[in-house]
């Protein structure tokens, strides 16, 4: 089975984050930052990934080597778009990122966004 295959499951996290957003009282239609992230423990496929991720319109980061708690090491960089909180918009980025990671064997590790309302300073504060 590839990534691209249980895309259903993304689509409901989407669904998810929105409705959480918005429950929170962040803005339901002001345009977010969101960071998609790839990894990979081989370094030249994350590349290839990236660039493909480039070229599909995507704003992508310089990678970075993690060091995981088991000694291993892997390689990551963040996917970004500006996008409204619209299910559709969402859905189709997730579409062509899945198909990304599975032609390069990279992981898609999912996407996350920050809170926007006039209290995001003071709930940053609180944490």
């Amino acid at each position: 089975m590839t990534q691209f295959d249980e895309r259903a499951e993304w689509y409901e996290f989407n669904q998810e984050t929105i409705d959480a957003l918005i429950s929170d009282g962040s803005e339901a239609d002001a345009k977010y930052t969101i960071e998609h992230h790839m990894a990979c423990n081989n370094f030249d496929r994350l590349e290839k990934a990236a660039v493909d991720a480039f070229k599909a319109g995507f704003e992508v980061t310089d990678a970075e080597e993690v060091y995981l708690d088991d000694g291993g090491t892997v390689f990551c960089f963040d996917i970004i778009a500006e996008r409204f909180l619209k299910r559709e918009e969402l859905d189709a980025d997730i579409d062509s990122l899945l198909k990304i990671a599975d032609k390069h064997q990279v992981h898609y590790d999912g996407w996350g966004t920050y809170y926007i309302g006039d209290d995001a300073e003071e709930l940053g504060e609180e944490e």
